[in-house]
């Protein structure tokens, strides 16, 4: 038991050590799969925000997506941050581990280097054959040249196996500070381009402070699309408000006031796949970005101003399609100012697509995840092509971020 016992020590050290080393790996690269992901988002934003460049658009919503594009790439320097500080611990802690297994490497060839000066100053071949002689049996004395054998194997074999880890571990940290220098350089770029940004934002502020004498102007059309927007949204909670009625009537229940859906097994096991879907539903669009955030918040750009959404708003490229989030039925097809709304009921869920220019189902079709819906209004002045999305519990408006993959 003792004879196996350093190897079996030697073994789980080594087992540490690689275990340390992979979750540091894993730790990096979720970091640079994070880095990777702003940065196709970033690419994203620039490529639909180069197709509005028009001389209709008005400077507050130029100086709106600068404000964006200064948010993205804040996220990309703070993953670039974090993945090369990701990458310093583990140098360092590579260092260190160099620094153990070298004092070890060195206790080990001293020690064995005393053993055979020792051996050689008492002459240790007769030493060693007078030990075997003085054995009491046989048995004893094959013992005796076993323990010697592996004794003498097992120093040589643990010098040669830190020996190796030293040198994969230089190795390694070698690869690492290369990689670090790449990243610092991506980190120097980014922050280029952030200062690139931050110039633009203040040279459109300034010219917006010129043409103070216009601000009326703007917060009187916000207030009026505001206005329409919560005459939308009052017309949206109806139309929840009504199916869920006609679902209580439809079930016997005696009240025609309720707020919940009265819900079918089926309905009841569609919904409860959904709220087991949270944060990783797909988005209503294959490609684009949030330009709107849900809740109360304040305008980006005129200040004492404060918005209000009900949803999300998610910019996209001319000809897109809006896709259904998950499975359901379609519950309305709604005419909004023009545009149109599909309302897609799953369980006691509702998902709205709004702003859309043409419509690819009909009320009472099942409908499959990511199943195209309708292609999304481009406008004609400015080109954006903007999604209205939404996301109800029954008549609780709930926050699209907190069930969209990454949103």
């Amino acid at each position: 038991m003792n004879k196996q016992t350093p190897t079996f020590l030697v073994l789980i050290l080594c087992c540490f050590l690689f275990g340390m080393q992979t979750n540091a790996q894993e730790t990096r690269k979720e970091l640079e799969q994070q880095r990777k992901e702003i940065q196709e988002e970033i690419k994203t934003i620039r490529s639909l925000l180069s197709q509005t460049k028009t001389e209709e658009q008005s400077l507050l919503t130029q100086l709106s997506q600068t404000n964006i594009r200064i948010d993205v790439q804040e996220k990309l320097i703070d993953a670039l941050n974090a993945e090369t500080q990701s990458l310093n611990n583990e140098i360092s802690s590579n260092k260190e581990e160099i620094k153990k297994l070298e004092a070890e490497l060195i206790s080990l060839k001293d020690d064995y280097a005393k053993m055979i000066y020792r051996s050689y100053k008492s002459k240790s071949q007769n030493n060693r054959i007078m030990f075997l002689l003085s054995s009491q049996n046989f048995y004893q004395a094959y013992k005796r040249v076993q323990y010697m054998k592996q004794y003498t194997d097992f120093r040589k074999a643990q010098g040669e196996q830190i020996l190796k880890k030293s040198i994969l571990l230089n190795v390694k940290n070698d690869t690492l500070i290369v990689q670090k220098g790449e990243k610092e350089l991506l980190v120097k770029d980014s922050e280029v381009a952030q200062e690139k940004l931050e110039e633009k934002k203040k040279g459109q502020e300034a010219i917006v402070l010129k043409i103070k004498k216009k601000e009326k102007k703007y917060i009187a059309e916000i207030k009026k699309k505001q206005k329409a927007e919560r005459i939308i949204d009052q017309q949206i909670e109806k139309i929840i408000r009504d199916a869920i009625v006609k679902s209580n009537n439809g079930s016997g229940s005696s009240s025609t006031s309720s707020s919940k859906f009265a819900l079918t097994a089926e309905a009841k096991l569609v919904a409860t796949q959904f709220e087991g879907n949270k944060d990783k539903l797909p988005w209503p669009v294959d490609n684009g970005y949030v330009s709107r955030r849900y809740g109360k918040q304040k305008h980006p750009t005129l200040e004492g101003i404060t918005i209000e959404s009900n949803g999300v708003r998610i910019r996209t490229g001319k000809g897109t399609n809006a896709r259904a989030i998950f499975k359901g039925t379609v519950l309305q097809i709604q005419s909004v100012s023009g545009k149109k709304a599909v309302f897609i009921q799953h369980g006691n869920f509702f998902t709205i697509y709004n702003n859309l220019e043409t419509v690819l189902v009909k009320k009472g079709d099942n409908v499959e995840v990511k199943q195209d819906l309708g292609k999304v209004y481009t406008d004609k002045v400015t080109q954006k092509t903007t999604l209205k999305f939404q996301l109800w519990k029954n008549t609780q408006r709930l926050n699209p971020a907190s069930w969209i993959y990454k949103m």
